[in-house]
């Protein structure tokens, strides 16, 4: 019998694994950029679809409301009323009690609103995010939002990114610096795709993981990603601008109402600095709560 061959550990991962490992800064993170791209892109499309349809059936069909949506989805940016009110709680509740088992069930690390996790992952053990939570983060997330919960897409999007940016650098066997800029990466494109805003979400790369700081070797790669993962959720869903386009006999001849928009900057910085605060408070003290019984 021929004689069984050793494992090679820098074998793990394959012939691209053994290329990433041994190429420059350009061609591993264009090859990687696509590859995070593609995957995040990709997720996007599905859980932007999860999300319609989720709100169609629990809140258009069941309770006979109907979510505004901007210009660039499909064009329902105004309300139609609710023809059954007193069905809007049961859907919320009933639908925020779905998502809680399903997270406690299957993956509870997949709790919360996700932007956090994901951050945590990337100073920590990038690759250690189960291929489950992304799977589990989209459904719960798509019941939780679909059913009048407070929530948005970017949370959930950051998670689910981070967490196929993971499984890559599993599969590779990428080194832990590789491995922390393909999830930062990932986290980027995701957000950069599911709001049709590529610069936006590779900016958003270089800055998600530190508060004082930026991570800039992940600028280029969030290039590359943040662009890919729109060209794939762009050619499934379309380039139109979300807020559509600006009627053409607009004409900005003055720069005074330019204040506006500062004082418009102003009041939504406290509104969205008030609005963490009473979240995190909220997080805090249903954990005492549920410590104490």
């Amino acid at each position: 019998m021929p004689a069984a061959k050793e494992t090679d550990p820098d074998n793990t991962g394959g012939r691209l694994s053994a290329f990433i490992r041994s190429a420059d800064y350009v061609r591993k993170w264009l090859v990687l950029g696509i590859a995070i791209g593609v995957i995040a892109g990709a997720g996007a499309v599905v859980f932007f679809l999860l999300l319609k349809y989720a709100g169609e059936f629990l809140l258009g069909y069941l309770a006979g409301y109907h979510i505004p949506t901007p210009v660039g989805e499909d064009g329902n940016h105004a309300s139609s009323g609710i023809d059954r009110p007193w069905a809007i709680p049961l859907v919320t509740t009933t639908g925020a009690l779905l998502s809680a088992i399903i997270v406690a069930w299957l993956a509870p690390e997949a709790e919360g609103h996700g932007t956090d996790e994901a951050i945590e992952a990337v100073h920590t053990y990038p690759g250690s995010i189960r291929g489950r939570v992304v799977l589990v983060k989209m459904v719960a997330s798509a019941l939780t939002i679909g059913s009048g919960g407070s929530g948005g897409r970017e949370g959930p999007t950051a998670q689910i990114s981070a967490g196929f940016g993971s499984l890559l650098t599993r599969k590779l066997n990428l080194s832990d610096e590789d491995a922390r800029i393909a999830v930062a990466v990932g986290i980027g494109s995701g957000i950069g795709a599911i709001f049709g805003a590529p610069l936006g979400g590779a900016v958003l790369a270089t800055a998600i993981i530190y508060r004082e700081d930026l991570e800039y070797r992940s600028l280029v790669p969030g290039f590359i990603a943040s662009a890919t993962a729109y060209a794939v959720l762009g050619s499934i869903m379309g380039f139109e601008p979300l807020f559509g386009f600006v009627d053409a006999e607009y004409r900005f001849e003055a720069a005074w109402p330019l204040l506006w928009f500062a004082v418009i900057g102003v009041v939504a910085a406290a509104i969205g600095y008030l609005y963490a605060r009473v979240f995190y408070w909220t997080v805090a003290l249903t954990d005492r709560l549920r410590a104490e019984y």
